[in-house]
């Protein structure tokens, strides 16, 4: 009995190994579809493929394919709406092609990457009601 449980777990491991690389290869390939360059992040893939997906959108909105200027102003504030309503407030978002930070962020809130040539800094802080 003790070497059939020995082989589930050695077969469990296997696949979570197999598993975890799948998901690996899936959000390379996404990363490499999108132009997508992650530069520093602790936010879970989910929370990484929205901002993703919300700022390929908005840039394919207002591409300079159609003669418009990216707008840095509007793509933060689409990212910081768009986070706002899914997943509570206090989301910050910083857009451009040159600038610099430093922030404190609630732990699994922060994500800095590249689409596009554009930079985009997201990144959620904890909202505490003051004391009166």
């Amino acid at each position: 009995m003790e070497e059939a449980e020995k082989e589930l777990e050695r077969r469990s491991k296997f696949l979570s190994n197999l598993i975890q690389k799948k998901k690996a290869t899936d959000q390379q390939n996404l990363h490499q579809h999108l132009n997508i360059k992650v530069k520093a992040s602790d936010m879970s893939t989910v929370l990484q493929n929205k901002a993703f997906k919300c700022a390929k959108d908005h840039l394919d909105s207002i591409s300079p394919g159609n003669g418009i200027k990216i707008d840095s102003k509007r793509l933060a504030l689409a990212l910081k709406k768009e986070f706002d309503a899914s997943y509570g407030p206090a989301w910050h978002c910083i857009v451009g092609t040159s600038f610099g930070s430093y922030v404190t962020h609630s732990l699994g809130g922060f994500l800095y990457f590249s689409i596009n040539k554009v930079y985009v800094l997201l990144f959620k802080t904890t909202v505490e009601p003051m004391d009166r």
